[in-house]
């Protein structure tokens, strides 16, 4: 069995459930060692996220502000719109663990784990929705990190811009909806707490490790790391480097940003909590 020929199915399959069951049967065959690499592959052109057949897509600023922590409506919301989020960071690690051909297999390793644990964050959500009496689906979405996926398909620039920046940006953003949702701690939000503090907890190591292969890229292509990162972030989300961004600055720091690029990123004259 083909690592790629395989993984390209997973990757392509469009209902959840059937793509979470492929990729538990693959990733079993991967960790038992009895895939072969074919480096001839050739990596399919992606038009269109896996979810387009069943989620209505609409552009991000058609999406109504998210705001309401209390109301059920306000709830399933709120954990539609985290849920989409590590749905597509599923096919976003796929993708990363497919399309870069003759890689240490440490690679493959590494985004795989990232794409089982996401399975996981996304079960979670999945089922609190169900205990709001709620589906994937039930709200429109935007594609941003299909977008970002589609800008980037060569590895340094998706290293510095899916878990450098996008999952990152995440590390900033979960604590402050968790301490919202601490605000108004009634039954459901207890568990929903929880689930956000694992789903952190453990995007903090999806993070290190693009920070890793980030910086292995630029090591190979003698690139010096933290100008290489600001310019590619720029590139790709123009503007993004020149407003002043709050940061989760010991998450940050854990997932190996320097305490140059968080001044930079910041605009503060030190790196600080």
């Amino acid at each position: 069995m083909d690592y790629f020929y395989t993984l390209e199915k997973v990757l392509l399959t469009c209902e959840p459930k059937i793509k979470i069951e492929k990729f538990k049967s693959f990733y079993e065959n991967f960790l038992n060692n009895t895939l072969s690499f074919d480096n001839s592959y050739e990596v399919p052109i992606l038009d269109k996220p896996s979810y387009s057949d069943f989620l209505e897509i609409i552009k991000p600023t058609a999406l109504p502000p998210i705001k309401n922590f209390k109301s059920i409506e306000g709830k399933k919301y709120l954990v539609h719109t985290i849920l989409h989020i590590e749905y597509s960071a599923i096919d976003l690690a796929l993708d990363a663990a497919l399309r870069y051909k003759n890689m240490p297999v440490e690679y493959y390793k590494d985004w795989l784990e990232v794409a089982d644990d996401e399975i996981r964050h996304f079960l979670m959500l999945e089922e609190l929705m169900h205990e709001l009496g709620g589906v994937y689906g039930d709200f429109p979405v935007h594609k941003n990190l299909f977008e970002a996926m589609e800008q980037t398909p060569d590895f340094l620039r998706r290293m510095a811009a899916v878990p450098r920046y996008l999952e990152a940006n995440g590390l900033d953003q979960n604590p402050k909806i968790m301490e919202k949702l601490n605000s108004n701690r009634d039954e459901f939000n207890i568990k929903f707490i929880e689930a956000l503090r694992v789903i952190l907890e453990e995007e903090v190591s999806h993070v290190k490790k693009g920070d890793f292969w980030f910086k292995y890229e630029c090591e190979r292509l003698n690139l010096e790391p933290e100008s290489t990162y600001i310019k590619i972030i720029e590139e790709v989300f123009p503007g993004s480097t020149n407003r002043k961004m709050d940061l989760n600055f010991t998450a940050r720091k854990e997932a190996g940003f320097s305490c140059n690029e968080l001044k930079i990123l910041s605009k503060r004259e030190d790196c600080n909590e």
